[in-house]
């Protein structure tokens, strides 16, 4: 047994002045895009170049809450606000702002322009498409093999699939279609994450894994899967609440004398759909004849309790990095992305403020792993190779085992006289703790090669013209 005491997992790093405080930071297709600390101006950098240099600087029309970045059709995504009220808004053709003076159209979803504006020459112009909702927008996640895009809402989550609509014979854009809508009994998700038909939600702390598939009418077990009732709570315990109520007693879940901690639960498979949290599918796209063909399979549902003994008060306990982290093997990788296959394995991580969990979802759910941090984690990135965390002034950097969760699956003979593969059960263990000063935000990216990193610290010269940076390491 071979024990790796410190391991630097990075070759270089590169530093990116900004002249304002960076706010956001989100990363993808080659780039970094910065949201200034004010909200209302996003600047995009290219990370493959020497120096980082900058690519385009662009307005958003409200002050940005949250970003997202699509690789699939390049788009980004944003919750705004302004005046009180929220939106959400997909910017496409954002690289077409390098160019000075460069248009930009507003549009609402669904509406394209197909008149005489269109004719002739086709305008190279970024696009900001409102997409309306009947709730506010208080999460987001797009999928990374088909680009479709999951918004959280209060009371339900809203599916969008990405469409790449032809006017002409030179010009094709970027549109949405609202094509599912799935209400949530009693649950209002703070995060969302959105891959290979799974849906993961993610409260304070509480963590459910959906899967959205085919109905098999023909298959018994794809019955057991079947859509929750509208209302989880059975009419005898609502006849008993009701008879409590009028003989001038509460229920037990109504009496503000009383705080009730739940206790920590972890149902895997079948036993999900136990958890007491109602998903009704709405079907609002246009395609008809796939209405009624897809059913909710409940996956995983895990619950925790507050701990007083991992040095966070009750306020701190919250879960928070929900990620779905797709993987391909060999060859598939590929063929599989450009046909939109399935990936041979689907896992998902969160994370605790002291302890991280990765679940293997496809095949047979399960724990694969449990990441004990040597001190507070703000914030958790999973990719195939490492797991990257950040506390208050370290990035640090930890083994996974997805590779060989995956190579199991598409080889479940492999250890064999002439190959091997390490168990899955393998204790993970720590490479590299990176210090830093003042860290903000953590964001990865996958590029071959390299992978980077990118976090905001405010500057060591405070007499610099730029105050703020951002460091990109691989």
């Amino acid at each position: 047994m071979v024990h790796v005491y410190n391991c630097h997992p990075f070759a270089s790093q590169h530093i990116v002045a900004a002249e304002q405080e960076p706010g956001l930071v989100c990363c993808g297709g080659g780039a970094v895009f910065v949201v200034s600390a004010g909200g209302c101006k996003i600047e995009a950098y290219e990370l493959q170049r020497e120096g980082c240099p900058l690519i385009c600087r662009f307005s958003s029309m409200g002050s940005v809450l949250s970003i997202r970045h699509s690789a699939v059709g390049d788009y980004l995504v944003t919750i705004e606000e302004k005046n009180k009220a929220t939106y959400l808004r997909a910017y496409t053709n954002w690289r077409y702002q390098a160019v000075e003076k460069t248009r930009v159209g507003v549009r609402l979803l669904g509406h394209l322009l197909r008149g005489s504006s269109f004719r002739g020459t086709p305008k190279e112009q970024m696009e900001i498409i409102e997409i309306p909702l009947f709730e506010p927008p208080l999460c987001m996640a797009c999928c990374s093999l088909t680009g479709d895009l999951l918004v959280g809402c209060a009371k339900s989550l809203v599916v969008f699939s990405l469409k790449r609509q032809t006017l002409s014979e030179q010009l094709s854009v970027l549109d949405f279609e609202r094509v599912l809508i799935l209400h949530i009994q009693g649950w209002s998700p703070s995060q969302v994450a959105f891959c290979a038909g799974y849906v993961a939600l993610q409260t304070e702390l509480e963590v459910l894994v959906v899967k959205l598939t085919p109905r098999q009418k023909s298959s018994a077990a794809a019955e057991e899967h079947a859509l929750l009732p509208e209302d989880i709570m059975t009419e005898t315990s609502i006849d008993e609440d009701a008879e409590m109520t009028k003989d001038g007693f509460s229920p037990l879940h109504a009496q503000e004398d009383f705080f009730l901690f739940p206790k920590h639960q972890e149902m895997l498979g079948n036993e999900a759909q136990e958890c007491g949290i109602s998903l009704v599918l709405e079907w609002t796209g246009m395609e008809a004849e796939s209405r009624g063909d897809m059913s909710v399979v409940y996956v995983l549902f895990r619950r925790f309790a507050p701990d007083f003994f991992q040095g966070c008060s009750v306020e701190e306990t919250r879960l928070h990095s929900l990620q779905l982290h797709p993987m391909f093997t060999g060859k598939q990788r590929e063929a599989s992305i450009s046909k939109r296959g399935e990936p041979t394995c689907v896992f998902v991580f969160f994370s605790l403020p002291n302890t991280g969990y990765m679940y293997s979802l496809k095949n047979t759910v399960e724990l694969v792993s449990t990441y004990q941090y040597p001190e507070k984690a703000h914030q958790a990135v999973l990719s195939d190779q490492f797991l990257y965390i950040i506390t208050r002034n370290a990035l640090q950097c930890f083994t996974v085992r997805c590779s060989a969760v995956a190579a199991r699956v598409d080889d479940p003979y492999i250890d064999t006289t002439m190959k091997a593969c390490p168990p899955v059960t393998m204790e993970v263990c720590a490479l590299r703790i990176q210090l830093f000063i003042g860290l903000k935000l953590l964001s990865y990216t996958c590029s071959a090669p390299p992978n980077w990193q990118e976090m905001t610290t405010p500057s060591s010269s405070q007499h610099s013209k730029n105050k703020y940076r951002l460091q990109n390491i691989f």
